[in-house]
């Protein structure tokens, strides 16, 4: 049974950082995208920023590039998110996904139901 654990989240006052962790388990394909999407209540979940594990590419929504940053350690099974500069319209529940093998690097920020596994989501609150 595949299972994304993350951890990590917390509140954290505006300026500060955090780092985010994925753990998958239950699946054994190396290539796949995996990402870190966030919701706040009432509005629709966002893509934060996406990585092809096969290759590395990234990609990241408009509002977060040059502060967070996407990794994987590949012998962890675990992807991470180090958010730096973080702003109060950070604050949201973070969910990390997963989505099936691929042998394209090209994944979605927008596409949600391209991923077929979420975690629980862990909740980053900044307060200004």
């Amino acid at each position: 049974q595949v299972q994304l654990v993350e951890s990590g989240g917390g509140s954290v006052q505006a300026g500060g950082s955090l780092r985010l962790s994925c753990a998958a388990s239950g699946y054994t394909y190396s290539s796949n995208c995996m990402g870190w999407f966030r919701q706040v209540p009432g509005k629709e979940r966002e893509g934060v920023a996406v990585i092809y594990t096969g290759g590395g590419s990234m990609d990241y929504a408009d509002s977060v590039k040059g502060r967070f940053t996407i990794s994987q350690d590949s012998a962890k099974n675990t992807v991470y998110l180090q958010m730096n500069s973080l702003k109060p319209e950070g604050t949201a529940m973070y969910y990390c996904a997963a989505g099936p093998p691929s042998y394209s690097d090209y994944c979605s920020l927008v596409l949600d139901y391209e991923y077929n596994y979420w975690g629980q989501g862990t909740q980053v609150t900044v307060s200004s």
